[in-house]
């Protein structure tokens, strides 16, 4: 009779540790990156009062089950349940859902941490932070010797992300080539007037009169440019410059196309040893031209194989003097500027021959970061340009639910959970990836823990019936001596 009274006191304790489970799963329903948790039970050991026998031939008596009596319950494991929980889109860069598998991982001097919960947010010294203040952890990003001026990833070990003072502003960046595409119709436009823009290395733009003619006689295109830079395009504040020929003495382009020119600017030959010649006024001048194919395209043969220009820009010291700019004369134009024209076509259509600066820039402050899919922060700066700064790492475990909960969102490794190698691993790495400007909610899933509540109310009423019954049951063996 006291057995039923203790199995039913165990029931009690069991189905209260679950609603205690319950209740913390519902007050972080909306709690972001929580994981919701169950209880499973089991028996406790049981009490044999017969062991099972065999059936046995000499008595003729067949085999007999064991007859045992249970002696309640016990709680078998508290469990989480690692399912992604719903995104809810909240719009700040700095908030970050993992699709997938994996932790952000974040520090302080304490040790690492893990977490699903991606609210994060950048502190007055650039440090990449969870509300809490620890420090999210990734890669740096290096230069990338390939590719001068952009940067690059190389996984090692993880450390905390901060956008330095070096990466608050950009410097000015020199420009080394231009590409003139589109499309030129001779039957159209014989003349295209056209600009070039460029930078030099103090980060001053330039803008260039530049036309393109077409040369019935030899069927090709001639180029000439201006010989007056206009700063910042303001057409009031030209400075002179001047353009030689590459080859052909004497082979001028004509102030503004019509007149002779000063010292400044020379067009240096192309790698093949031709070059483009300008048509001077006379028009007399021999020129390799600019040339197309049968079928609209850049001539790629003999002579014509040359689809380029190189331009060497100087100051002439006394005409700068006499100039009305207020640019810096000591700006320097190093190495050539390549103008290539080889994605021109000469096709019966519009002609609409642009130039595009593919690279060159002024100087530039951080306006703003952006995190994509694969976890790299790119920084955007106030000249149009943009950095990459570095990228965020994630922790992957063989068994995340192995994890221990410490608090404010936070995990830490267990021996069940595996170990985390320092590294960490890309977002992008097995089907996973990282949704910017979205959080990701908790998966507890509300209809599923009343439902839980009830079965649990249910029992625990249950067992402390039995504990009631069996009370009365006492009394009554105590009221026989009546």
């Amino acid at each position: 009779m006291m057995r039923s009274m203790f199995s039913g006191v165990s029931g009690l304790r069991v189905h209260q540790t679950k609603m205690d489970v319950i209740a913390n799963n519902i007050a972080n329903v909306n709690t972001v990156g929580y994981k919701t948790s169950r209880v499973t039970f089991s028996e406790v050991f049981s009490q044999t009062l017969s062991s099972a026998s065999g059936a046995n031939a000499a008595s003729g008596r067949g085999g007999t089950n064991p007859m045992q009596i249970g002696l309640g319950a016990n709680v078998a494991s508290i469990d989480m349940l690692m399912s992604t929980g719903a995104a809810q889109r909240t719009d700040n860069p700095y908030d970050l859902m993992i699709q997938g598998d994996g932790f952000f991982i974040v520090s302080d001097n304490s040790g690492t941490y893990f977490t699903r919960a991606g609210a994060f947010r950048l502190d007055q010294s650039g440090n990449l932070t969870t509300p809490g203040g620890l420090m999210v952890n990734g890669w740096e990003a290096v230069p990338d010797e390939a590719n001068p001026g952009q940067n690059k990833i190389e996984p090692g070990r993880v450390m905390p992300l901060r956008i330095s003072g070096e990466d608050e502003s950009i410097p000015p960046e020199r420009t080394t080539l231009i590409v003139v595409e589109g499309n030129i119709n001779a039957l159209e436009t014989p003349t295209k007037d056209s600009t070039l823009a460029f930078f030099d290395s103090l980060g001053n733009r330039y803008v260039m009169d530049v036309r393109y003619e077409y040369d019935d006689s030899s069927k090709s295109w001639g180029i000439r440019y201006g010989n007056m830079l206009y700063p910042n395009g303001e057409r009031s504040q030209g400075i002179p410059i001047a353009v030689a020929a590459a080859s052909g003495a004497g082979a001028t382009s004509p102030n503004d196309f019509t007149g002779a020119n000063p010292q400044g600017i020379r067009i240096s030959p192309g790698t093949t040893g031709a070059a483009f010649e300008w048509i001077p006024a006379s028009g007399t001048a021999p020129f390799s031209g600019v040339k197309f194919d049968v079928n609209g395209y850049i001539d790629q043969t003999g002579t014509t194989a040359a689809m380029a220009t190189s331009i060497q820009i100087s100051f002439d010291a006394a005409m700068y003097a006499a100039a009305t700019s207020p640019l810096n004369p000591e700006s320097e134009f190093a190495e050539l500027i390549t103008v290539s024209f080889a994605d021109l076509t000469q096709f019966n259509g519009s002609t609409n021959a642009a130039a595009v600066t593919k690279d060159g820039n002024w100087p530039g402050d951080l306006a703003g970061i952006s995190i994509g899919t694969d976890g790299k922060i790119t920084g955007r700066y106030s000249n149009g340009a943009t950095k990459l700064l570095g990228q965020i790492a994630l922790a992957q475990f063989k068994n995340p639910a192995g994890l221990e909960k410490v608090g404010n969102n936070l995990f830490v490794t267990t021996t069940n959970s595996g170990d985390f190698d320092g590294v960490g691993v890309d977002p992008t790495s097995g089907g996973t990836s990282l949704l910017g400007g979205v959080l990701e909610m908790s998966n507890v899933d509300l209809s599923s823990e009343f439902t839980e509540m009830i079965t649990t109310q249910r029992g625990f009423q249950a067992n402390s019936r039995v504990i009631t019954t069996s009370d009365d049951m006492l009394q009554e063996l105590v009221n026989l001596k009546r």
